[in-house]
């Protein structure tokens, strides 16, 4: 129960989707929600997730699922991570703060976006140990070195590489919502955050978003100036020769996402990745993109077995996260749910949302009769259809 809302109040993350759009501002929820283009990615990942098929095998008796999954020596107690989101606190204020919170009473991965809002220095050590840090390629290889030990020192484990973004997309939706980093503070942005006084009261806490992990970069850094340095500094760069410079650096696992064609996938393990994430980041940078759960059988195939290959876009239930199992994912991240969690319930909104992920999961795998994560391989339908 949270407040006067309970798990009968809200089953799934659609219910959560629905309730935070109204306690978002238009400005920050067109920010989480919207694709690019006409957003036929973003339904295209919905759509082809939801052929993924699997058959019931009955008759087993009394089950017990089990989500204990290990990854990088590291035993998860579900295969369900966070993916990193970037602009947190615009969309819930303190969003950071509550995610890394949540994964370290989970025990599940949270992956800081080098946009989020918060300083990995502050993040790290609330994460306890679950944190992994994601990198977008600065330009500056000074910078760079000195995130990677930033995240080190603050106890992130894993750096996870953002490969698609080698350029801002357009994002059409987002412009026609005066989405502006930083907001325009101005009547339009002043009467939205009045009608959502959740949101309005959470900036009073929490201050207006900064992007933290960026600004010992940045001279006198406001918002503005550090939005800047973003747009001038980061992405743009990444390379097969880039990937194998930062693989010398950081000494933990390093995983590659973004990936969806098997060519890249393999050069980027012959390059040192322990791991492919195969996403087409959530279907917001391109929208001919193939759905991701499409790549992901021939990533798979194409790195047989050497490496883990972790799968995120398009997850809104544990259904999904098991669908993407059963395809050969040995891991699964979400984004805008665990936002929409937030953006519903406030802080608690993190656990709820990860606890429909779970349980549907659990029901999941009771209902075509599996034991462990590994065993929905075996109940996927024919080929995606």
């Amino acid at each position: 129960m949270i407040g006067q809302l309970s798990m009968d109040d809200l089953p799934g993350i659609d219910d959560l989707e629905a309730r935070a759009e109204k306690r978002i501002p238009r400005f920050a929820w067109e920010y989480l929600a919207s694709g690019t283009g006409s957003e036929y990615a973003v339904q295209r990942n919905l759509d082809r997730l939801h052929a993924v098929q699997l058959l019931p095998q009955l008759l087993k008796g009394p089950l017990a699922p089990v989500l204990k999954t290990d990854l990088f020596g590291v035993t998860y107690d579900a295969p369900v991570g966070i993916a990193p989101i970037g602009l947190t606190s615009l969309i819930w204020p303190g969003a950071d703060r509550a995610l890394a919170r949540t994964a370290a009473v989970s025990r599940i991965p949270y992956v800081m976006s080098t946009v989020a809002t918060e300083a990995p220095e502050v993040t790290g050590p609330m994460a306890a140990g679950m944190g992994w840090f994601q990198l977008y390629p600065p330009r500056d290889l000074s910078i760079r070195s000195d995130l990677l030990d930033r995240a080190a020192q603050s106890g992130f484990t894993t750096l996870v590489v953002t490969a698609d973004v080698p350029a801002a997309s357009r994002r059409e939706r987002q412009r026609k919502a005066r989405v502006r980093v930083p907001p325009v503070i101005g009547p339009a942005l002043l009467l939205q955050s009045a009608v959502h006084p959740a949101w309005a009261a959470g900036v009073l806490r929490h201050g207006l978003p900064r992007f933290r992990a960026l600004e010992p970069y940045v001279d006198q850094a406001t918002m503005r100036s550090t939005a800047g340095f973003v747009g001038a500094n980061l992405g743009g760069t990444l390379s097969f020769d880039y990937l194998a410079e930062i693989r010398q650096q950081w000494e933990g696992p390093l995983v590659v996402k973004g990936i969806l064609h098997p060519a890249d996938a393999r050069r980027c393990v012959e390059n040192g990745a322990d791991a492919i994430q195969v996403s087409n980041h959530g279907g917001r940078q391109m929208d001919a993109t193939p759905a991701a759960i499409d790549a992901l059988g021939p990533v798979i195939d194409e790195v047989g077995g050497s490496v883990p290959v972790l799968f995120d876009s398009g997850i809104r239930s544990g259904l999904d996260v098991a669908r993407a199992l059963a395809v050969g994912a040995s891991f699964v991240f979400c984004g805008r749910a665990f936002m929409f969690g937030l953006g519903a319930l406030g802080d608690a909104g993190v656990a709820h949302a990860y606890e429909i992920l779970r349980d549907g999961l659990i029901n999941t795998m009771t209902q075509v009769g599996c034991e462990r994560p590994d065993d929905l391989r075996e109940r996927l339908v024919g080929n995606l259809l």
